[in-house]
């Protein structure tokens, strides 16, 4: 697989450069450190996939996404897409532009091996795969990333990246977006595949999420917990359950995105 980097922090496209060139399916044929690079080197070079930062001088990620999708006559290109917080609008923007994957910085460079080689038999993958690796992102189809948005969503709420029940939320959203039928086996079979999947116990996957919601609850901001579960309860007086909360932002999401 050909392969663009493209991140102003030329440390990081080094370190990208040097770890993919170790792998023997992968190919870096240029690096870019602004927008305006990437997109020369996507026009001469036909990469497989670009890895880009979401904000580089120049010209940032959306519009190298942008000038992607005008083209018509050559094939496009995979495109993984590196962000970091506090940057909400401007995924959903690239969300909307197309963009296959979000990998939330920093990240673990396995985990970034693994994303690419995914995204090479995506035609094998039905919409709506979720991938094993504890990471904060999650490939749900070109235009719809629902890891990026529970992301965002989290942020916003003030749940606090470290916590491990912040992992754990994260993950009992996706998997109710998926199965909603979980909801009704919480701590029979979510709680379980959690648990299983971080090498833990289903009673530190309950008290891990009911800390992160506490937290929340302590640190974040009432206007926005309005906003974000509107009238559901009264945000002042009442904490939401464990299964009330991931039950709400479930639902949010897949109203948000028509998920059947």
């Amino acid at each position: 697989m050909k392969i663009v980097v493209a991140d102003d922090n030329r440390s990081l496209c080094q370190m990208l450069q040097d770890y993919l060139q170790s792998q023997d399916d992968l190919q870096v044929i240029g690096l870019a450190y602004n927008g305006v690079e990437a997109w020369d080197l996507i026009q001469t070079h036909e990469p497989d996939l670009v890895i880009i930062d979401l904000v580089m001088p120049s010209l940032d990620g959306l519009g190298v996404l942008e000038r992607i999708g005008s083209r018509t006559t050559s094939p496009r290109p995979k495109v993984i897409m590196l962000t970091a917080f506090g940057q909400e609008s401007l995924t959903h923007q690239a969300m909307m532009l197309g963009v296959d994957y979000f990998i939330l910085k920093p990240f673990d460079l396995d985990v970034l091996g693994k994303r690419i080689r995914a995204l090479t038999h995506e035609s094998a993958m039905p919409v709506g795969t979720f991938t094993s690796a504890p990471t904060p992102v999650t490939s749900v189809g070109s235009t719809v990333n629902l890891g990026a948005e529970v992301t965002s969503m989290m942020h916003q709420i003030g749940i606090p990246a470290h916590v491990k029940g912040y992992q754990y939320i994260r993950d009992a959203i996706l998997m109710v977006v998926e199965d909603v039928s979980l909801l009704g086996a919480v701590t029979k079979e979510l709680y379980p595949a959690i648990a299983k999947k971080y090498d833990t116990a289903p009673s530190r996957v309950e008290r891990g999420i009911r800390h992160a919601i506490e937290l929340a609850w302590e640190r974040g901001h009432t206007d926005t917990l309005k906003r974000i579960f509107g009238y559901s309860m009264n945000i002042e007086r009442q904490k939401p359950t464990n299964s009330e909360f991931v039950a709400l932002l479930a639902d949010k999401l897949r109203v948000m995105n028509k998920v059947s």
